[in-house]
């Protein structure tokens, strides 16, 4: 296969997987069939070849792959009452004359036992499993609703969003991708409310894919992202059946990655990662409210650092008359410029929140309070940061924090860095540049051809009502534009009995 490199502008050979290497009949002799699996397996010790009758069948796995106790079941009983000749014909059992199939097959997990004088070669499906407990995402907690969360398992994964959606609608596709990781993804959208377009253009990309490994969810997401040099993440990333659940009913589509919890979800647009599954569970003047703090927190975030900076450097007379002998007092016996005063502290609150990240939680949970009470106090009592910007890097901490999405948080955290620079350079006028060309990027940018500032840019008037605001649920009669639905209405009308009783009274 030839792919188009749009950066080379060449067109270059993709490499050719394990799963579609060119066929290679098995041959009528056992001994030649194992020697070539020998070969290709190149002598690993895991390999395991059992002989049976004589010598003249043999079952052939890899045993850190397999599970022994389905083994045992499966293959070993039937064969030790003396039923070999049937063993052909038990259950989740397939045939093959192919070697490479069979050498794909006991790298998925499978077991092999082929017959001397025969071609076929029966596989059987005996994959080992580790599967962790169904716990709530530790990164998306919720107060109300279900407190599942998706597992390293893409079968379970599957099994938690077709338990939501029982509709023969639901759509389930398998992939491949690493050439030599051969990791499992399943693409999962509604038929019928999924664009087509938008599915043809995802699996496209996937195919498209011809690196060697591919891990996580993190790996296809910058192969198939649309600009990945912006810092704004272009699909949304979640742990919650529920979360995912919604969105595929809305139009999108769901990427699962065998070895992963993440799915990721695709086209979306900024205000999605400020929705969570609290503003639907609860009543919706508060998924209201805390919409409207979540999106509060996002200019908070960027922008009150640079706004600090701005004022203490260039405009001092913004400031009430009763708070600037205070302010002044708090800057005075500074030494340094208030933008290494907020640089200092946006490293350390940095450092504090990585090392509480990476060390076990009781120590990490001790890192966190113990090093932002001794630093901040040591800083400030050392000259070297004042106690407002102390509390102005603490809240823009906390806001970075509000939102639902690590990877929109950590972006927010990034873009205080240019902001605080133009902010130190040129005052209000710094920030206001910077939020122009914040503002003409997120204009610009795009998720699968959906505008990402929808529904601000372009501007749709009907998709507001879950943006800003969270309307009630029966007044949500249209599925949001920005998912690219076929079917925009997400059914009949609600609230009838409301006029049955208008009618019966």
């Amino acid at each position: 296969m030839r792919i188009y490199n749009r950066k080379s502008k060449k067109w270059s050979k993709k490499v050719v997987t394990e799963e579609h290497k060119t066929s290679q009949k098995s041959h009528s002799s056992l001994q030649q069939n194992l020697d070539y699996l020998t070969l290709e397996l190149k002598h690993t010790d895991d390999l395991k070849v059992n002989h049976f009758n004589q010598g003249k069948s043999v079952l052939i796995y890899l045993e850190s792959l397999v599970d022994q106790t389905k083994i045992q079941d499966k293959i070993y009983t039937p064969e030790l009452l003396n039923q070999s000749h049937q063993i052909s014909q038990l259950d989740n059992t397939r045939k093959t004359k192919d070697m490479n199939d069979v050498i794909f097959a006991l790298l998925s997990g499978c077991a092999i036992y082929c017959h001397d004088g025969s071609e076929e070669m029966t596989i059987f499906t005996v994959t080992s499993s580790h599967n962790r407990d169904l716990r709530e995402p530790d990164t998306e907690k919720i107060l109300r609703g279900a407190h599942e969360g998706f597992i390293e398992s893409v079968m379970v994964n599957i099994n938690l969003i077709r338990k939501r959606i029982q509709h023969r609608d639901l759509t389930v596709k398998y992939f491949r991708t690493g050439n030599n990781t051969n990791t499992n993804l399943a693409v999962i959208y509604m038929d019928g409310i999924a664009s087509q377009e938008a599915v043809k253009e995802i699996e496209r990309r996937i195919k498209d894919i011809s690196k060697d490994t591919i891990i996580s969810p993190g790996y296809i997401e910058e192969m198939i992202e649309d600009n990945p040099l912006s810092p704004f993440p272009q699909m949304l990333n979640t742990e919650r059946p529920d979360r995912a659940t919604a969105n595929i009913m809305e139009g999108r589509v769901a990427i699962l990655s065998e070895g992963s919890s993440t799915c990721l979800i695709l086209p979306v647009t900024f205000f999605s990662f400020y929705q969570s599954p609290d503003d639907y569970n609860s009543r919706w003047i508060a998924g209201t409210f805390l919409r409207m703090i979540r999106l509060m927190s996002f200019l908070i975030a960027i922008g009150l650092p640079a706004f600090y900076i701005a004022v203490v450097g260039f405009h001092f007379e913004v400031i009430p008359d009763k708070l600037v002998i205070p302010v002044k007092s708090a800057i005075n016996n500074i030494a340094y410029p208030p933008i290494v005063e907020a640089l200092v502290m946006v490293v350390i609150i940095e450092l504090i929140r990585e090392a509480g990240i990476r060390l076990p939680s009781p120590v990490g949970q001790t890192i966190g309070i113990v090093g932002g009470l001794v630093i901040g106090d040591a800083v400030v009592k050392a000259g070297l940061v004042s106690n407002l910007m102390v509390i102005v890097v603490a809240l823009t901490a906390i806001a970075s924090f509000v939102v639902p999405s690590i990877e929109m948080s950590t972006t927010l955290r990034l873009l205080t860095f240019p902001l605080i620079l133009t902010a130190s350079t040129l005052g209000f006028v710094g920030i206001v540049f910077g939020m122009l060309v914040l503002l003409i990027h997120l204009i610009r940018l795009h998720s699968l051809q959906t505008p990402y500032f929808a529904p601000l840019a372009p501007l749709n008037i009907k998709d507001i009502k879950d943006t800003f605001i969270r309307l009630p649920l029966f007044l949500m009669g249209t599925r949001p534009k920005g998912a690219q639905p076929q079917r925009k209405s997400t059914g009949g009308p609600s609230r009838e009995w409301k006029k049955d009783e208008h009618t019966r009274e």
